[in-house]
């Protein structure tokens, strides 16, 4: 009882840790791709050990019960995709500088070997 008591304690701590870590992070940075990175990881990390501290407490002190672990991957998988379509969003109505364009080459993003590595690589 006493180990889960600490362990209830420290997923606690961790948490609110996060979570308040992403607060200052929302109203600190500026633009709003940078705001973006503070809730996506106190989604996954803050509230995933909060869910985890109640987990433990309901395991321990009382019936278990599984909708938290519901609740924590719901949440895994639903707050990338929030995050993307956000930043999608800000990228179209251009808020934000555009992220640069891939070099102009004929091997960029293919199986093809470059003409000054083919020696390189038939010698092999």
């Amino acid at each position: 009882m006493i180990i889960a008591s600490v362990a209830i304690a420290l997923c606690l701590l961790i948490g609110a840790f996060f979570v308040l870590v992403g607060a200052i992070g929302l109203l600190k940075f500026n633009d709003s791709m940078t705001r973006l990175h503070a809730p996506t990881k106190v989604g996954t990390v803050g509230i995933g050990a909060l869910l985890l501290a109640s987990m433990i407490h309901s395991y321990t002190f009382g019936e278990g019960s599984l909708h938290e672990l519901l609740i924590m991957a719901f949440l895994f998988v639903t707050a990338p995709i929030s995050a993307h379509f956000m930043a999608k969003v800000n990228i179209h109505r251009r808020a934000c500088d555009t992220p640069p364009s891939p070099p102009r080459d004929e091997t960029w993003s293919t199986l093809d070997v470059p003409e000054a590595d083919r020696e390189f690589v038939e010698t092999k």
